[in-house]
């Protein structure tokens, strides 16, 4: 049955939907910036904002971007420098989308001036009066920075054309290392989409093959579609490590299950596993399809979530068989392994559930961790039920081959020793087994103890760990433990970078790099707009506006209203209607202040007066290095001016959107997913046979996470979308590791702490380690991928595994020998006079090797 449901839901992912917007996917649902944005879209459309479109102050679409530089940090404004960024310029605007019909160029979807010409970057313009400059011979002309005027008296700002700019005096320009350039299209329809999404492939092609003509120059372009590009990449570059890992996986389980004994051995039950977790896979992807989910790269995380849950179940259950008498009939055997098993599976499961569940739910602001919790749970779910049915009926079929003597590979009878002996030698050591009857009666060792893990951990580590020597080392190294975990804890930082995402060696990481590198000097361009009509005319009013915006580079009708007035000998508090007269009728009548008008909305009133209702100015912040933190202080100091300010005021860049409430959006999650387990945890406590376990288990996943976030900050890695679902999946990882063994310990009486931890670790430490390895092997791949999604997918989900690991064989093993529960032995006082005789009476049919019944009288 789960063969057929797999294929039948799994057919339908042939033909998946992958999710288009990253926007959707990892900006926060619910935020400020959002509505922010309805707002000053509202106010100031796109289209009336050509001149501001170099600000990327609204989201503005389609569009082409590129920076040029030198390998050797040549001056970009020298004269073959500027004759070779103006012939890019030239080429990049002769570019042809082919159609049925019509070729478009540039000029064909390019956002129009008034004047029915393409809007081009300013510093076009600027480099294009340069030439001019060096042409007629002139040297009076002067570029300055971070403001600079056309030849038409326009004052443009230039941070983010020129990079790594070196200046003379009175921010006069000497030489710049880096230049770029933004070419917007227009998106009105779909058609028009359609074609503006082929130029900008067409316009990265063309700005590469003019690389290779100039190789003295670096270009790296960016287009509206990059960051989407990238990001699903990283699914297309991990298909052969994805492959690679499932081979070594499947190898390493088919090891891990066999031993020397070609009975007793199961190396099928290793594939099965894995096929397993397989179907469970299938059939979940194949659900959400079919439900109308979308695909993206973040779902790369779903199999290794299942492989941990899954692997550990059925090599648990396996190791249960292994502790089964093997008189007993199949159908006891297999009932005891349920019995025994299934029962700190399902809690685990249960677990899983709970804490991907809270993590599904719509207190989840990232759509991306909502969407993967919610998948996370149906495969989970899937992969239990599968467990149950698939691989318990695999047992069984096993069991049977088990005993009725047959090859755990072939499936053949296996002969007698006797027989055996007048074979080859090759044939004896294929066909090796221990028969019942080869065992003596004073014999108590398991047959099955000639596996090389159970063998390990049964004659060295668990005397080993539990040594009184070794357990002062192991305390030392804990804290060592601790003390480096709480030096990373203190360091964490909140990742909204969106290149954290993406595939490595892309357009997205290189122009991002670049960008960093040169045009980090100041912040992208903040909106500052003001919502209602103010009294622009009162002088306090003024003052109060510059007030706000001081410490800004300001690009503003405002400030350069008020000059215009000084210049002129006009005082600056007119009346009303005076200061709107000469505004409208002056000021934004002279060409060099023209274009001001689209930074004002206008309107009038019954009695024809006119009112400022609505307007913008522009700010722009120095920045260091660490410019998306600076920017996210200075977005959250803006935002509480705003609350407490006279004037009504927003702030908006379009970057806002991803960075507002991001930390409290990413870390909600988990915060979420750990207090349900706590609480699911506390409420157990009453239901289980002793609530210690509950403690302890509470305890060991509050250390592996606190390790962990320590450490994968240490180990270069923020707290992102990504990160954040790996520490959720770390809780369960710990739980269905640790439960077992506490709960093995805790309830285990009359002998000394010591004895039950050596009995834990035999009866669960071969299942832990058998899928500790198989999940690191499977991991190792995903640290080859060129990705920094998998990169972060990879440390997190090795340190969970590595933190667990070493509190599974060394930290509860030490910890648990002399703190509580006391195992205080009891003795009991023999009576002489009660002696009882035990007679035992075995049956045998002599016709065969088992034990058939036995009985014993007293």
């Amino acid at each position: 049955a789960p063969v057929l449901i797999s294929i039948l839901l799994g057919a339908s992912f042939s033909r998946y939907q992958v999710e288009e917007s990253v926007e959707h996917l990892l900006a926060p649902t619910h935020s400020l910036a959002k509505i922010e944005r309805n707002l000053v879209d509202s106010l100031f459309p796109v289209n009336r904002s050509k001149h501001r479109l170099y600000s990327d102050l609204q989201t503005p679409g389609r569009y082409g971007r590129v920076i040029i530089t030198s390998f050797r940090k040549a001056n970009m404004l020298d004269q073959h420098h500027t004759d070779l960024i103006l012939k890019l310029h030239s080429a990049v605007t002769r570019i042809q989308v082919q159609r049925p019909g019509f070729n478009y160029t540039f000029a064909h979807i390019c956002i129009l001036n008034n004047d029915k010409t393409c809007i081009v970057d300013d510093i076009v313009h600027v480099l294009e009066e340069l030439k001019a400059a060096r042409s007629s011979n002139r040297t009076n002309f002067a570029i300055t920075y971070p403001i600079t005027h056309l030849k038409d008296g326009r004052e443009v700002y230039n941070g983010h054309q020129l990079g790594g700019v070196t200046v003379h005096s009175k921010d006069r320009v000497k030489s710049a290392e880096a230049i770029q350039l933004t070419y917007y299209l227009q998106a009105i329809n779909s058609l028009n989409d359609m074609v503006a999404e082929k130029w900008e492939s067409i316009f990265c092609d063309t700005v590469e093959l003019f690389q290779k003509s100039n190789r003295k120059v670096k270009m790296y372009p960016f287009t509206s579609s990059s960051l989407k590009e990238d990001f699903q990449k990283t699914s297309r570059v991990s298909e052969r490590y994805l492959i690679t890992s499932l081979v070594l996986v499947v190898t390493l389980a088919i090891l891990c299950c066999s031993m020397q004994d070609c009975v007793r051995s199961k190396p099928w039950l290793g594939l099965l596993g894995l096929l397993t977790v397989t179907l469970a896979t299938l059939t979940a992807a194949g659900i959400i399809n079919l439900t109308g989910g979308k695909y993206n790269s973040t779902f790369l995380g779903i199999p290794f979530v299942m492989l941990g849950h899954g692997l550990y179940g059925t090599f648990e259950m396996l190791s249960s068989w292994r502790k089964t008498r093997e008189d007993q009939h199949v159908k006891e055997r297999t009932a005891a392994v349920f019995a025994d098993s299934m029962l700190s599976f399902s809690l685990t499961t249960a677990m899983y559930l709970v804490t991907f569940g809270i993590g599904a739910s719509p207190f989840t602001n990232i759509e991306a961790a909502r969407i993967f919790c919610c998948n996370s749970c149906i495969a989970i779910f899937f992969n239990y039920l599968y467990v149950l049915s698939f691989y318990g009926s695999s047992l069984v079929f096993t069991g049977y081959i088990e005993n009725n003597y047959q090859h755990s590979i072939f499936c053949r009878k296996v002969p007698k020793p006797e027989v055996l002996q007048e074979k080859p030698a090759w044939y004896r050591f294929l066909l090796t087994a221990k028969f019942s009857e080869d065992t003596d009666d004073s014999e108590e060792t398991n047959t099955y103890e000639s596996h090389l893990l159970v063998w390990f951990l049964k004659r060295y580590y668990c005397d080993w760990i539990t040594n009184t020597y070794v357990k002062p080392f192991v305390v030392l190294f804990y804290l060592v433990y601790i003390s480096f975990a709480l030096m990373g804890y203190l360091q964490v930082s909140e990742g909204s970078d969106l290149s954290n995402i993406v595939a490595t060696a892309t357009r997205t990481i290189e122009y991002t790099t670049a960008q960093q590198k040169y045009f980090s000097n100041y912040s992208p361009v903040i909106g500052f707009y003001i919502y209602e009509s103010i009294e622009y005319w009162n002088t306090s009013v003024q003052e109060d506006v510059l007030e706000y915006t001081k410490g800004f580079v300001r690009i503003s009708w405002f400030e350069s209203y008020l000059n215009y007035l000084k210049k002129l000998n006009i005082s600056t508090g007119l009346p009303k209607k005076n200061f709107t007269d000469m505004l409208r009728n002056s000021f934004l009548k002279t060409p060099q202040f023209a274009h001001f008008s689209e930074d004002i909305i206008f309107s009038k009133k019954y009695n024809n007066e006119v009112d400022v209702v609505a307007s913008r100015m522009f700010l722009v912040a120095k920045t260091m290095e660490t410019k998306r933190e600076e920017l996210y202080d200075l977005l959250e100091t803006l935002r509480k001016l705003s609350l407490t300010s006279k004037v009504k005021f927003i702030v908006f860049n379009p970057s806002f959107v991803y960075m507002d409430r991001y930390a409290s959006s990413v870390g909600a999650p988990l915060q979420n997913s750990c207090i349900s387990a706590l609480f699911l945890l506390f409420f157990s406590a009453f239901l289980v046979a002793d609530s210690l376990i509950n403690v302890w288990l509470t305890l060991t996943v509050a250390s592996v996470e606190f390790g962990v976030i320590g450490f994968m900050t240490l180990w270069k890695v923020e707290l992102d979308c990504i990160s954040v679902l790996c520490l959720i999946y770390g809780i369960n990882y710990t739980i269905d590791n640790c439960a077992p063994l506490l709960s093995t310990f805790v309830l285990g009486k009359e002998f000394t702490r010591t004895k039950w931890v050596k009995n834990a670790l035999e009866v669960h430490g071969v299942a832990i380690l058998q899928s500790y390895l198989c999940y690191i092997v499977g991991l190792i791949p995903l640290a080859a991928v060129p990705s920094n999604l998998t990169r972060t997918l990879f440390r997190c989900l090795f340190l969970i595994a590595l933190v667990t690991f070493f509190h599974c064989f060394a930290i509860l093993p030490v910890i648990l020998t002399f703190l509580p529960p006391s195992k205080k032995k009891r003795k009991e006082k023999k009576n002489p006079e009660n002696r009882e005789e035990i007679e035992c009476v075995e049956m045998v049919d002599m016709d065969s090797t088992r034990v058939v019944d036995q009985i014993t009288t007293v």
